[in-house]
This record gives structure tokens, C-alpha cells and sequence, in this order.
């Protein structure tokens, strides 16, 4: 981008800082030079007051009106996040009472999967488990299973997890990020995972927090131990 003489900066040109003193000298000696010529002063954003007085009413103005839009945009984001964070809390609240209200451990898997829908508007929501008997809509995994698909001694993992496309039945295909949670329930323990799958891929990333699906999995945990250990 080319610059011409008058976009020197002034620090840069020793002849303009004397030539602008020069300036203010013929300013400060003819002052009404400048009040008496109103396209200057629009130009340089300033105007006379009542008392025939040079003030920066509009380049004062301009800064307060800017510095307002800064304020209201910053403060609809927070009301925005705020919104956000307690619809989140709500619909997080409202799920654990669907899961605690289950009947069974099938009813378990069932309303897991339609929270994950209609609450949480994702793809799929289920339940997987290793060793024994599989309870009805839960997915089966093998022993050691667990931490093949979280990384052994892994909690929980985010993002697009191919190694979790057995956990989604028909709807792997179409699954472009996931959030699991490890589960270890009943005496003795068995390990399972609690499985959310959305086809958006950036529903789901390695940077975002898994505080809430693992708190879904304990609360799921807790629930599946009022039955005994199928």
C-alpha cells in the first residue's frame, strides 16, 4: 500500500513537526482563522459552543457512542451465554429426572437415547456394557472393550471417535462426532460406556468440556444399580 506526504507520520519527519508549530503559532496569533471557517471545523470534527468556545462535542460523541456499541455488543454476548447456560442447566436437569423415573434397565437405554434427541437434539443417545448378560437396548462389549474405544484409563473422550461407530448401530454411518463416558456399575464391577452421537461434526470436539456427559454417566450408573447385576 502506497503512502503520500501527508500520511507521514509525524515522529518520522523532523521539517513537518516544525512546520506544524509553525502552524499552532499562526492558529494561536489568528484565532478567528478557525472560528470563522465552519467547513473547517466540520472537517476536523469540532464545533463552537454558546460561548463562541472550539470544543470536540462531536469527536467526543463519536468515542461515547463507540464505546457504547462495544459495551451493549459485549453485554448481549453474556446475556446470550447466559441464556444459553441456563437452558443447558434446564434440559440437563429435566434429563436426570427422565433417567431416574425409569422402570427398568431397558427403560433405562430408552429414555437415555430420547433425551438425547429431543432434549439435547442429537443423533442417537445409548448404553453399552461389557461381560455377562446384555440387558434389551443395551449395546454388548467385550472385556477390555471399554478401553479400546475410551484409551485405557480414559474417562471420557470428544470429537470424531471411530472407534466408537459399534456403539450407533445403524446410525453409525451418518455419525460425525460423539461424546462417551466410562461407567463401572454393580458388585463386581463391570465397565460400560454411555454413548452421544450427533451427525454434525462440530457438535462434538477434543476441546470442549465433558462434565456433562460424565455426569449423565454417573447418574446412569446410579440408576442401573437398583436392579441387580444382570
Amino acid at each position: 500500500m502506497s503512502m503520500d506526504a501527508n500520511d507521514t507520520p509525524l515522529v518520522a519527519d523532523p521539517s513537518r513537526v516544525g512546520n506544524l508549530e509553525v502552524v499552532r503559532g499562526l492558529l494561536r496569533g489568528n484565532p478567528d482563522w478557525l472560528r470563522g471557517d465552519p467547513q473547517l471545523l466540520a472537517e476536523l470534527g469540532l464545533r463552537l459552543d454558546a460561548a463562541n468556545i472550539v470544543d470536540f462535542g462531536p469527536v467526543a460523541l463519536s468515542r461515547v457512542s463507540a464505546a457504547h456499541e462495544r459495551e451493549s455488543s459485549a453485554r448481549k454476548r453474556l446475556e446470550t451465554m447466559a441464556r444459553a447456560n441456563f437452558a443447558a442447566q434446564a434440559q440437563t436437569h429435566a434429563a436426570v429426572i427422565d433417567v431416574l423415573r425409569s422402570e427398568s434397565l431397558e427403560d433405562v437405554a430408552e429414555r437415555v437415547d430420547q433425551l438425547a434427541r429431543l432434549r439435547f437434539g442429537l443423533a442417537v443417545g445409548g448404553l453399552a456394557v461389557e461381560g455377562g448378560e446384555t440387558p434389551s437396548g443395551w449395546v454388548t462389549l467385550v472385556e477390555g472393550q471399554t478401553d479400546l474405544i475410551l484409551g485405557d484409563g480414559v474417562d471420557s473422550r470428544l470429537g470424531r471417535l471411530p472407534t466408537a461407530a459399534g456403539l450407533f448401530g445403524g446410525l453409525a454411518p451418518v455419525i460425525e462426532s460423539a461424546a462417551l463416558a466410562r461407567m463401572r456399575m454393580w458388585r463386581p464391577p463391570r465397565q460400560g460406556v454411555i454413548a452421544f452421537g450427533s451427525i454434525d461434526a462440530g457438535a462434538f470436539t477434543p476441546e470442549m468440556g465433558a462434565e456433562l456427559v460424565v455426569f449423565l454417566a454417573k447418574v446412569v450408573e446410579r440408576t442401573a444399580e437398583r436392579w441387580p447385576r444382570p
